[in-house]
């Protein structure tokens, strides 16, 4: 039985288990308690039974206009709950914020163009490559920036995708 619910502090103590993967970036407690404070609706755990986590999402919601998106800063599940759709709840529930309460035109999320498992996933989910961007990753790897419109852009402009990658120094940010 899974169970989805709200990240908080002393969960910061005890999710080192599911950022062990090599593919998961690991962020400082300032950052973790940052998104933690700012966006609370979008920073959730999965938990297992005898409340071992199973892994987590956090995001945010930012931009402007047409731009105004839900933003899937991390999204990790430990290796042993693999394949058993925890990826897909815990997206499902980012990208129902995202579109219901906040009324945003898109979710975004940006993925190491290494990570094939990912990408697959995230495709089946009903996300597209928007663009690439170049040695985003430690400024050797380049990430993939992957879009899922929502209801709001009914012309689903949003997702239309570019035909040149970029560079990190041209991401818009807020």
């Amino acid at each position: 039985m899974t169970t989805i619910r709200r990240f908080c502090c002393d969960d910061l103590l005890r999710f080192a288990s599911v950022n062990l993967d090599h593919l998961t970036e690991t962020f400082n407690m300032s950052f973790y308690m940052t998104y933690l404070a700012r966006w609370p609706d979008y920073f959730h755990v999965a938990e297992g039974p005898g409340k071992r986590i199973m892994g987590y999402i956090m995001g945010k919601v930012e931009g402007q206009g047409e731009s105004w998106h839900g933003h899937v800063t991390a999204v990790t599940v430990a290796p042993e709950y693999r394949r058993q759709q925890v990826a897909k709840k815990l997206m499902n529930l980012l990208e129902e914020n995202s579109d219901k309460i906040d009324k945003a035109y898109f979710v975004d999320l940006f993925v190491r163009a290494s990570n094939t498992p990912a990408i697959k996933m995230y495709e089946k989910l009903g996300y597209v490559i928007y663009r690439r961007v170049l040695r985003y990753y430690s400024g050797e790897e380049d990430a993939l920036d992957m879009r899922k419109a929502l209801s709001r852009d009914v012309e689903k402009k949003s997702v239309i995708p570019l035909k040149r990658p970029i560079t990190p120094e041209e991401l818009e940010y807020d």
